[in-house]
């Protein structure tokens, strides 16, 4: 069971697809994640041309980094995705995988086109938090 509330804010737009905030019980251990990266094993960038399958990537990195800390992708209270690019077609592709991973547990979110990422290649990062009761 899951110590994040997602929290509806009714009379603001129904067409995000996500919450508009969320809260964590006073006694949870946030986790703050780094921004997780569509990195392979040995350092090289996955999946290069492809935000969907970076986007991914990121999912299966930040899976793995909350799981190291003792939580689950039910866990987190926000996210931001950034995706290298001005057009708002690769952001929702982008944004697509993130929302399909997340499911139900559709937590806060910010979307943004930036310039440049930095790593040779990448398109997306995920940046996370998290919070739980232990």
């Amino acid at each position: 069971m899951t110590s994040v509330q997602l929290i509806r804010a009714s009379g603001l737009s129904d067409v995000v697809q996500y919450a508009y905030a969320a809260t964590a019980p006073k006694d949870s251990r946030l986790i703050f994640l780094a921004g997780a990266c569509p990195l392979n094993d040995d350092g090289s960038t996955a999946a290069v041309g492809d935000y969907a399958g970076q986007a991914a990537k990121c999912i299966e990195t930040m899976t793995a980094a909350l799981a190291a800390a003792g939580a689950g992708i039910e866990d987190v209270i926000s996210t931001r995705v950034l995706v290298a690019s001005s057009q708002q077609a690769d952001l929702g592709t982008a944004w697509a995988v993130v929302r399909e991973a997340f499911g139900k547990h559709d937590v806060p979110s910010t979307l943004l086109g930036v310039t440049v990422l930095g790593y040779q290649d990448q398109l997306v990062e995920i940046e996370a938090v998290a919070a739980v009761v232990d």
